[in-house]
């Protein structure tokens, strides 16, 4: 069972009201059991975690309810643009490397605690720069900050923004900067390599240069509480001089073989997984991310279910991954 630092930990998570803590130990607790072989009682934790999250009566350290905004009945410049996203994932449900991990976990922390850091004249990390290869939990993370922090999450794509709008992009960008000052939520600018690729690339186009510099101008003035986030997945793309502009960089990788393994079985917690070949599938899915890897468990997942009772093989895996390869 829990060892009596997992109890301790508990306990503390709870009652300064760090879901995200609490699940996370809760989870631990499972691993650990399933690897003593109570395949069982794992189980069982883990589906009470999953069914306790959606319904949490923890305490809430005093954070207001979401309210989604409606960017048109405010701003008509924002019609088409901002897009609010559903957001209902959990950190302790995501996995990733542990200092990946633990950088979004220090920036939950510190917008909870937002108050007692600025008793003391410190503010928490707003605007964070995530860059990875696609599908390793980038826009995920964007989601989780919105839910963990019970904020709206907005979304805006830049390579759509300047394909729709040349010539007035540094208008509509005017306008969703005016939106995040009045308007507390999550803010993702996906694809921000749209932009933000090296200033002396000959291949440039003027726009997209005075897009950059409007950008920056608005970024670097925007004072709010709102997280800005922005996305890449070619961090090697981007112009050195933009990292200095953020508060933090979360570095984003495939999964290793035992993140594969935890992703895994946390996927399929709800199937019979028959003395799967952990070694062969991970030979299988070397490099693969874990937006793909998921679609191999939700595809071995339907397989299982409707011809074999539920129950997984290493063969339906193998076979699940060649046709995402």
């Amino acid at each position: 069972m829990a060892t009596a630092e997992q109890i301790k930990a508990l306990v503390k998570s709870f009652a300064q009201g760090d879901e995200s803590r609490f699940y996370s130990i809760a989870l631990q607790v499972a691993a650990k059991e399933d690897k003593k072989g109570h395949s069982r009682l794992a189980e069982e934790l883990r589906r009470l975690v999953n069914e306790n999250q959606k319904t949490s009566s923890m305490p809430a350290n005093n954070l207001a309810p979401i309210r989604p905004l409606k960017a048109s009945s405010e701003n008509k410049e924002l019609t088409g643009l901002l897009h609010l996203t559903k957001s209902d994932t959990r950190l302790s449900f995501m996995v990733l490397d542990a200092e990946t991990k633990d950088g979004i976990s220090r920036i939950i922390h510190e917008h909870r605690q937002r108050h007692a850091l600025e008793k003391f004249g410190l503010t928490p990390k707003r605007k964070l720069l995530l860059s990875g290869p696609p599908g390793t939990g980038k826009t995920l993370t964007a989601k989780v900050l919105a839910t963990e922090l019970r904020l709206p999450l907005y979304t805006l794509q830049f390579d759509g923004l300047i394909s729709r709008y040349l010539g007035e992009t540094a208008q509509k960008l005017r306008a969703v900067f005016d939106f995040i000052r009045k308007n507390k939520a999550v803010y993702l600018f996906d694809e921000f390599d749209a932009i933000g690729g090296h200033r002396s690339n000959e291949n440039d186009v003027g726009e997209i240069r005075r897009v950059l510099n409007s950008f920056l101008q608005f970024f670097e003035d925007e004072m709010s509480e709102s997280l800005i986030i922005c996305a890449t997945n070619y961090s090697e793309a981007l112009d050195s001089a933009l990292f200095r502009r953020f508060d933090d960089i979360i570095k984003y990788h495939v999964p290793s073989a035992s993140e594969q393994k935890e992703f895994v079985t946390n996927r399929m917690y709800m199937m019979k997984m028959c003395d799967l070949s952990w070694d062969r599938l991970y030979s299988a899915a070397e490099g693969m991310s874990y937006a793909t890897l998921g679609q191999v468990c939700d595809d071995a997942a339907k397989y299982a279910v409707l011809y074999q009772d539920g129950v997984v093989t290493t063969d339906d895996f193998l076979k699940a991954l060649i046709r995402r390869q």
